[in-house]
Formats: structure tokens, sequence, C-alpha cells
């Protein structure tokens, strides 16, 4: 049987100024990743990333849930070649070079493929009920989104590995204390505390923010001394801003006013 062609899957929203919301939505799946919602988002992130006026993103799910993991009605028959035939190294690949900074809200569980979306952020804000885990092995399978390779950096091995084999979920409180989330929320004010951060930061100088997040993804794939090498040359870079001159006269001029009262 052909499934049901499922509609607005990914809602879109500018809460303000060069920020965008981003809303998994198939709430009766707690926002599960079909194939229909990656593509979507793949495709929403690519033309953000070309789009002038947005600085930063917001990736939401619903109060109940951010993203329960791949739909695995999907997944139940298919095989090997089936699934290389779906693009999927592709679509995850749009959200990880995303040039823009991007900031996961969660509320509700974030598991499987909903935490691997979610540790594609550069920030995680998360309510007090959410939890993050990575189940995969309880149903046969790994993670196929970057889970093996990003949860142990961010939480340590021994962690990870107690979480792959278990299947056991960290609460928000217990993702904080590993690092995991950057921002721990009422429950239920993830989203608007998420947004209201996107704001500060689409105010920030737009040239220095992208490089920012590009030397840190960098830092994550190199030795010290070549991402040290890296910083420098971005950092030289910077003086051709004219921005930078700007914020740096202002700064000078409110620091004289202060001296003079």
């Amino acid at each position: 049987m052909t499934p049901a062609i499922e509609k607005d899957i990914l809602l879109q929203e500018a809460p303000s100024d060069g920020v965008r919301l981003l809303r998994l939505h198939r709430p009766s799946r707690r926002n599960a990743l079909n194939l229909a919602l990656r593509r979507e988002l793949a495709r929403a992130l690519d033309a953000l990333a070309e789009e002038p006026g947005v600085r930063c993103v917001v990736l939401a799910g619903d109060e109940r849930a951010f993203c329960a993991g791949a739909d695995l009605d999907e997944y139940h028959l298919a095989d090997p070649m089936e699934i290389e035939g779906r693009g999927m190294g592709a679509l995850w690949d749009a959200v990880a070079r995303f040039p823009k900074v991007l900031i996961a809200a969660v509320e509700g569980p974030a598991l499987g493929g909903g935490c691997e979306l979610a540790m594609h952020a550069d920030v995680i804000v998360a309510g007090e009920g959410a939890r993050f885990g990575q189940p995969e092995l309880m149903v046969g399978l790994v993670p196929g989104g970057g889970a093996t390779q990003r949860l142990p950096r961010l939480v340590g091995r021994h962690i990870a590995m107690q979480m792959f084999l278990t299947g056991e979920a960290l609460d928000a409180e217990r993702a904080l204390q590993l690092g995991l989330v950057s921002t721990l929320v009422a429950q239920g004010f993830a989203q608007r505390h998420a947004v209201d951060l996107a704001a500060r930061i689409a105010d920030l100088p737009e040239l220095a923010v992208r490089n920012v997040k590009a030397l840190v993804r960098h830092s994550m794939n190199v030795p010290l001394d070549a991402g040290m090498e890296s910083e420098r040359a971005a950092f030289q870079l910077m003086f051709a801003s004219a921005d930078k001159t700007r914020r740096i006269g202002d700064f000078l001029a409110r620091r004289s006013r202060k001296a003079a009262m």
C-alpha cells in the first residue's frame, strides 16, 4: 500500500528580523523523520543558506516532542540497496554544512535521528522535560546520522557507549551537566528562548559569526596546530571588514563617554 502523502510536515516562520523558525510537523508520529520530512528540511536549509536576510535559524518540534527518531515504517522491510538509493548522506550533509547559526529548541524526546539532528545544531536549548537518547541497537540498527562520531566528542566515550548499549536516554539536567545541552529552561519555553537568542545572534556582525562557526566546525576535524593556523588567518582577514572598524569605533566612543562622566 502506498503511504498517504502528508502536507505541511515542515513549517517555516519569521519570528523576527534575520531569524527563521523551522518546525518539524508530524505530531501524530512525534515528529519522526520520514524521507519526505528529511528532504523538506534539506531543501529549506539549502534555501535559507542563500537568503541574504537570514542570519540564524531555529529548529524545533512541538511541546510534546522534538523528534522521536526515524520513522521505522520506512525501515522495516528496506534492504541495503534501497537505503543507499535514498541518499541519506546528502540529506544529513545539508544540515551539517549549513553555514549560518542553527539552534535546536528541544522539548520532550530527541531520540535516535532526533538526537542526531539536535547534535548538528550549534546551540541546543532544552526544556526541563527534554530527553536525549540513541536507542538504535534496540531495533537491530546502528546510528546513521553521526551519533557514533558526535556523541562521544560531546559527552565522552564511556557515557556515549552506555547510551548506545542500553538505549537509555539522558534527561535534560544530565545532558546539561555533560555538555550536550547549552541552556536549560522551564518546560515549554525552549522555543521562545531559542528565538530570543537567535534575534541577539542576528544582530551580530554576519561575517564574524560565519567565521566563528566555520572555525569551530573545522576544529573538530583537524589537529590543534592546524586549527590555530586557520584561526590566525581568519583573524587577520577580519581587519578588512568595515563592520569591525565601525563596531570598535562605537565601543571606543562609549568608553570615552563613560570616562568623561
